[in-house]
């Protein structure tokens, strides 16, 4: 099986199932730095990356930014002095999908460190 990172976003419709226990837990040693978390009812992924300085997570921030628009599927990002948390999320199905996982892995792939 590919690396998550070298994977693809499919398009994902409303009424799409979201990932089963079972699912993550396949997926979640490709992105083991992510925590599955649940908030207001939805399954999602976050992770706090950590920078030196505001001018680093800014542009971290950008890098995530651009790579979202590139695929269409956008996370909430909270950019912060030290550091930036993003969290994943399908917004469409109020869960998570394989794009999220993806979106995930490739983030890291982003990440050059503090």
């Amino acid at each position: 099986m590919a690396p998550l990172a070298a994977e693809n976003c499919v398009v994902c419709r409303a009424g799409a199932p979201t990932m089963t226990a079972n699912e993550i837990e396949e997926l979640k040693p490709q992105i083991s730095d992510w925590k599955v978390i649940e908030r207001d009812g939805i399954l999602q992924l976050e992770r706090f990356y950590a920078f030196r300085n505001f001018t680093q997570s800014l542009a971290f921030t950008n890098e995530i930014a651009a790579l979202a628009e590139e695929v269409g599927h956008h996370p909430a990002i909270l950019t912060e002095w030290v550091g930036v948390t993003v969290s994943w999320w399908t917004h469409k199905i109020k869960g998570l999908h394989r794009n999220d996982f993806i979106m995930a892995a490739k983030t890291d792939a982003l990440y050059k460190g503090g």
